[in-house]
């Protein structure tokens, strides 16, 4: 078995506030987050599949494949988007990182599974301070 991993970035606006809390708890829960006028970032994300290396190719997967699957599914649809408003994946989920990164891998699991690898991780750089790693074992409730 071995690992591999893609880095791609793209830029999103968001906020996170809740439409059920008063705008006052809000702030106290989000702080600059919940900005009623969104705020972006500059994000990174880094996928990692497994497999055995095909003897053919000596690829687990083609990168300019992956690289395919995860603009189609993950960074065309949130690249310079408002993750709250514009991304189909996200409606109604607060668009938090950890939320999003769960979101990223369950758009990714399928079309990279369908290659014949397993979808390992998916890490999410928010900040060069903060980020978010999901390796597909969290189970909402």
């Amino acid at each position: 078995m071995i690992y591999i991993t893609r880095r791609e970035r793209f830029n999103a606006a968001h906020k996170l506030s809740r439409v059920d809390w008063s705008e006052e708890k809000n702030a106290a829960i989000f702080g600059k987050c919940s900005n009623k006028n969104w705020h972006g970032h500059n994000y990174e994300l880094f996928v990692t599949v497994k497999g055995e290396i095909n003897p053919e190719t000596g690829f687990v997967i083609d990168l300019k494949e992956l690289k395919n699957i995860i603009r189609q599914y993950v960074t065309e649809p949130l690249d310079h988007r408002n993750i709250n408003l514009d991304v189909p994946f996200m409606q109604a989920k607060m668009a938090s990182t950890e939320v999003l990164a769960v979101s990223i891998f369950e758009q990714l699991k399928m079309p990279i599974e369908q290659k014949g690898i397993q979808l390992h991780s998916v890490k999410l750089c928010e900040t060069e301070n903060n980020f978010v790693e999901y390796f597909g074992q969290y189970q909402s409730k």
